[in-house]
């Protein structure tokens, strides 16, 4: 299962009025971040950063200029997103942002049943509260000393974090694997963060001396014809290198 944790800031709290000036996404594969993100500021096109927001994120008239506009980076945010569930704190603040983007430049917006808000989750669990993303950081121990100010791809990073846990806990890799990773900025100035894994070219080699295998292959002997152990492929090297 793939899914899309995304963040917005923006110039207010209008959607019909303000504007997305910041659009942050990481992708999870099985609840499992894939490494792969998304990021962009954007130009709100002459709507001017409300002071109360300014004070949110930081984020300037003056630094959003020359970066692109919404209609520009729309269609690279839909080929990130894909057929992929969206996950957002508090979705529909964000969600009624996008789709007043999207209707702005003629695109149809995302289906509402693709969505998960993970504010929704954090109250049936914790129904006592709080439940902002600051305040699930601190209850599942993720830091976010490094959070001065809103940011949507830092934001996005610390929502993957405490999204795993409301979802059950993390859980880990069973197969060792090394990335590498590259940086594709497109004409636009979005940045997508793509991840190759490789494969070992020698498998790890083994944690069981022959001393070991062979202990074992004498213990599941004095078990009997019936034993589960005696119809594995490891009894059966085991009994082949012990001579059996």
């Amino acid at each position: 299962m793939r899914e899309i944790i995304f963040d917005t800031e923006t110039t207010g709290l209008d959607p019909r009025e303000d504007r997305v000036i910041e659009l942050g996404g990481v992708e999870l594969h099985n609840r499992f971040p894939t490494g792969r993100t998304f990021h962009t500021f954007i130009n709100p096109q002459g709507r001017p950063v409300h002071p109360e927001a300014l004070a949110v994120h930081g984020i300037s008239d003056d630094q959003l200029r020359d970066k692109p506009t919404f209609a520009e980076i729309g269609p690279q945010w839909l080929d990130f997103v894909g057929d992929a569930r969206l996950v957002a704190h508090n979705a529909g603040f964000d969600m009624s942002f996008l789709d007043a983007e999207f209707t702005r430049i003629g695109l149809a917006c995302f289906d509402a049943a693709r969505v998960v808000d993970t504010l929704q989750i954090a109250r049936r669990k914790h129904p006592m509260g709080p439940n902002s993303l600051d305040a699930l950081c601190k209850r599942y121990g993720i830091s976010n000393a490094h959070r001065t100010k809103h940011g949507a791809l830092l934001d996005s990073e610390l929502l993957a974090e405490v999204y795993i846990e409301l979802a059950g806990g993390r859980q880990a890799a069973l197969v060792l694997e090394t990335r590498e990773a590259t940086v594709e900025v497109s004409d636009s100035g979005a940045r997508i963060e793509v991840v190759t894994t490789r494969t070992r070219t020698r498998p790890l080699a083994p944690r069981l001396s022959d001393a070991e295998r062979a202990a074992h292959g004498a213990l599941v002997s004095r078990l009997g014809e019936g034993a589960l152990w005696r119809r594995t492929v490891h009894y059966a090297e085991t009994s082949e290198a012990a001579g059996d």
